[in-house]
Parts: C-alpha cells; sequence; structure tokens
C-alpha cells in the first residue's frame, strides 16, 4: 500500500486548504482532488486563466457569494448550490474549492452506485427507463418538487444580476427520491457587461438565437451570447424533460440530411416545439420511437397538457411566443410560482403499481390518471380559493386546492400575501390544519386558525375541531388582510 500524499497549501485569503494528490474527477476543464476528510473538493483549471478569468473567480467566491449567503436567510441556499468558496494557485495552477456534493446525490443502487446524480440520467425516458433502478426514480410528485427548486435557484442567481450561462442536465444534481435538486458549475457564471459567457452552453440547452448567430464573429453585434434570457430557455427544456422526460424540439421534422446541419437548424434558426398547436410538422413520429422511449415520447398519449393548466400556459410562452422571442419567456420566479399552484392540484393515483404515483387534476368530473389509466373512485372536495382585497369582499385567486386524505393546510393556502418560499419562518412552515376521510365524509380539522368559520351556517370552528367539506360549503379562513375564503366543489364519482 502506498502512502497517501497530502498536499497542504493556502487559499487566496490566507486560510488553510489539504488535498490529496489523486484525481478523482476530471471535468472538460478541471481536474479534481479530495481534502483529506473528504468535506471539500479542490479543482485545478488545467489550462492558464487570465486575468479577467481570475478576476470573475474572486467576485464568485467574494462578491456574488455574499450578495446570496450572506444576507438574512443566506443558509437556505446552501442547499440548492455547489458554490466556490476559495480560490487557490498550486504548482502555476488556479483552482477553487467548493464543498462536496450531499450523499443524496449519488446514486446508493444498481449499476451506476456511488456515481453522481447527474440529471440526464432522469430527464429522458430512453435512460430511465433502460438504467435507473426502479427505487431510484422518485414519483411525480417529487420531480415536481425538483422543478421548483431549480428555478428557485436561478430565480435567487438572476436577482443577484448573475446567469449560469451553462444551465443544463449536466450542471444540475437532482435526487428523486427527496425531491432536492444542486445547480453546479458556478464558475462560468455571466455579469452583463462585464464577464462574458466561457462557453455558449450543451447541446439540446442552448437557445435557438445563440445557435443561430454561433457562427458570427465575437464582436458582432448581431451576435447572441449566453444570459439571463438563454437561462430562461434552458430552465424551460429542464423543466419540460423532468417533467415528461422528453426533450421540446426534437420532434419528427428533418431539415437537412447533412446531420450536423440539420441539429443547428432544428434547435437554432427552424426550431419548433413537438406539441405546436397550429404547426405540427414537427410532431413526434411515435414510429420512429425506440421501444424504451415509450410510453413517455409518445405526445398524442401523454401530451404537455398533463402538467396541468399554468404549467401549460409556461410551456406555451416558452417553446411557442419565447422560442425566438427572448424577451417572452417566462421567468423563473414565473415558473416557481406556477409549479407551486399545481403541486395543489395533484391527486395520488388510486393504483399502488403506477410508475408515476400522482397526477394532475384536470377539471373534469371523471378525473382519470393518465399514467396508468386508473379511473379516481370516491368523492373528490375541490376547494375554490377567494381572498380579501377589501373588508368583506372577496375575489377569485385563479388558484384550487385538491384535497386527499391526511393532507395538509398551511399559511399560504390561509393568506394570499404569504407565498411558500424561502422567506417563510419556522412559524410559517407549520401546518394550520388537516383533511381527513372519515365515517364516510370529508372533514377538515383545525390545528391553529384562529378566525376558522363555517360562513354557510354562520359558525366558529374551534381550534381542535372539524369542518365537514359538503358541496357549496362557505369556509373563512382567515380575517387578516389577505385572509382566505374557501368554497368546496364535491367531484363525486
Amino acid at each position: 500500500m502506498g502512502t497517501t500524499n497530502i498536499i497542504k497549501i493556502k487559499a487566496t485569503d490566507g486560510s488553510d486548504v489539504e488535498f490529496v494528490d489523486n484525481i478523482i474527477g476530471a471535468g472538460g476543464m478541471k481536474d479534481v482532488y479530495f481534502s483529506p476528510d473528504k468535506s471539500y473538493v479542490v479543482a485545478f483549471f488545467r489550462d492558464k486563466q487570465d486575468f479577467n478569468a481570475k478576476d470573475r473567480l474572486q467576485n464568485i467566491t467574494g462578491t456574488y457569494r455574499e450578495r446570496i449567503f450572506n444576507q438574512q436567510g443566506g443558509e437556505y441556499w446552501q442547499n440548492l448550490y455547489c458554490w466556490p468558496t476559495k480560490i487557490v494557485e498550486y504548482n502555476g495552477k488556479l483552482g477553487l474549492v467548493c464543498p462536496t456534493y450531499q450523499k443524496h446525490f449519488f446514486f446508493a443502487s444498481g449499476k451506476f452506485k456511488g456515481k453522481e446524480k447527474e440529471g440526464k440520467w432522469f430527464a429522458s425516458a430512453k435512460l430511465r427507463n433502460k438504467f435507473v433502478e426502479d427505487n431510484e426514480k422518485g414519483d411525480w410528485f417529487k420531480h415536481f418538487q425538483i422543478c421548483i427548486n431549480i428555478s428557485r435557484a436561478v430565480r435567487r442567481m438572476h436577482a443577484a444580476g448573475l446567469a449560469h450561462s451553462d444551465l443544463s442536465y449536466k450542471n444540475v444534481l437532482i435526487d428523486p427520491t427527496s425531491g432536492r435538486a444542486a445547480i453546479i458549475d458556478i464558475d462560468g457564471l455571466v455579469v452583463p457587461g462585464k464577464y462574458p459567457p466561457d462557453v455558449v452552453g450543451t447541446p439540446d440547452f442552448i437557445a435557438p438565437e445563440v445557435l443561430e448567430t454561433m457562427k458570427l464573429k465575437l464582436g458582432n453585434p448581431a451576435k447572441k451570447l449566453p444570459n439571463r434570457h438563454t437561462d430562461l430557455h434552458a430552465l424551460a427544456v429542464l423543466i419540460y424533460m423532468y417533467l415528461l422526460y422528453r426533450h421540446p424540439l426534437r420532434g419528427g421534422k428533418v431539415h437537412d440530411l447533412d446531420t450536423a446541419k440539420d441539429e443547428e437548424l432544428s434547435m437554432g434558426a427552424k426550431a419548433l416545439f413537438v406539441e405546436h398547436p397550429r404547426d405540427k410538422s414537427n410532431w413526434v413520429k411515435v414510429n420512429q420511437l425506440e421501444p424504451s422511449q415509450l410510453p413517455q415520447g409518445d405526445t398524442n398519449k401523454l401530451p404537455y397538457t398533463v402538467c396541468g393548466p399554468y404549467l401549460k400556459a409556461l410551456f406555451d410562452r416558452a417553446f411557442i411566443d419565447g422560442l425566438h422571442d427572448p424577451t417572452k419567456r417566462p421567468t423563473a420566479g414565473e415558473w416557481e410560482d406556477a409549479l407551486l399552484k399545481t403541486i395543489d392540484l395533484m391527486q395520488p393515483c388510486q393504483n399502488p403499481k403506477c410508475s408515476h404515483k400522482w397526477f394532475v387534476f384536470d377539471n373534469t368530473t371523471k378525473p382519470k390518471c393518465p399514467f396508468c389509466g386508473t379511473d379516481y373512485k370516491g368523492t373528490l372536495p375541490v376547494l375554490n380559493l377567494y381572498s380579501s382585497r377589501r373588508v368583506g369582499t372577496f375575489t377569485p385567486d385563479d388558484y384550487r386546492l385538491m384535497v386527499y386524505n391526511n393532507q395538509y393546510l398551511y399559511q399560504w393556502h390561509v393568506n394570499r400575501n404569504i407565498s411558500a418560499n424561502e422567506k417563510l419562518t419556522d412559524e410559517q412552515k407549520k401546518p394550520v390544519g388537516y383533511f381527513i376521510f372519515h365515517q364516510n365524509k370529508w372533514l377538515f380539522v383545525n390545528q391553529r386558525l384562529t378566525d376558522l368559520e363555517d360562513k354557510t351556517e354562520s359558525k366558529k370552528i374551534p381550534i381542535g375541531q372539524s369542518i365537514e367539506l359538503s358541496d357549496s360549503k362557505q369556509i373563512l379562513l382567515s380575517k387578516d388582510e389577505g385572509g382566505r375564503l374557501v368554497i368546496v366543489q364535491l367531484v363525486k364519482n
């Protein structure tokens, strides 16, 4: 057994850094080494970095890092990024110190055991169906949580004036078993007007305008480079792929017999949504799909509308209106809001063998899981949420909550001025009540609401008591500003 060679150096901030002199991974630009206790890694650039690159890294580990992590609530973001913490130099090479990926971002079983859960394994039906163990796939609800986490992380980056520039399933780690996600490869961040992008992006995620102008020389005003708008294209592609396991632009249309030229056109100047409702020329040809791409690759069997009305509207904006007009793309915050509202439309599938376990209620009188075809049996309460803009009046919020057994109600359901995001206090994260199906009745049990009132019968519901969810029942959740009123709708099957 050879002895382990531990290198000790100083970071540019004067702190001590150690690493084991053994490469554990090599990316496109860097070689990676573990610290002795594996709590962090040191990644050295193979090529010499110029002054501008070094200045960018100093800002990423300094000013920009502080802007996100050293504000109130900054610790929340530690789990959503793998953000470089320090700069080092050794043997003439520049390097970065980064936290080690968290344990849940490594496969726990199967042929990939111990390998990183790079997002690509979960974004394509072919790779999921062929290579990923069932116990690593998670359910559809967890995939929604993954998309919320990615949207939130991108929203925060953009708010800090930064763009990732290479957002893709290679630079996002996900864990479908818990719904967690983390953005990695932060060292190429783009700062408009200060740091241009190092790369144009990863195939499948490069925005059409970047591909279309790729051959123009740097400095040409018509050349489009990665920025916040191109991040928003990549984010929309990621969300579509993580929820539907196929690519939104890879359809049946051939633009050129030269495969390289065809790729350039189909992802660039001639890019067309595979589910475009008016131009069907790029719709998926099911007979060209491999068995491992089915059923998810079949857009007729599982159209994007299975994701519900809020996401359908954003996919239309991203892949129809905004595909060739970057200013029309939905923001990361809009994706986050739509995903959160869609989670409240979800129902557990009653088939225990269903691959997805959950589906989005489609507002029909006969709900059915689109993935396994199982009809919903029983009575399904739908809560339509209204909120007060002024005392005594309530306006519809375009927001509904589907009820299922043992589901909780939270503060953000009770008051429209509270959002389910990183700003929630510990108090606001606690459930205020729960729903239960008991003796053939749907009940809401009040745990923390002091204003809960059955408006239909003008009756207060004290903490610890329950109220039956009957059709057309009006329930006041809160008298505070922004407080909500619920009108119950029962779907019976």
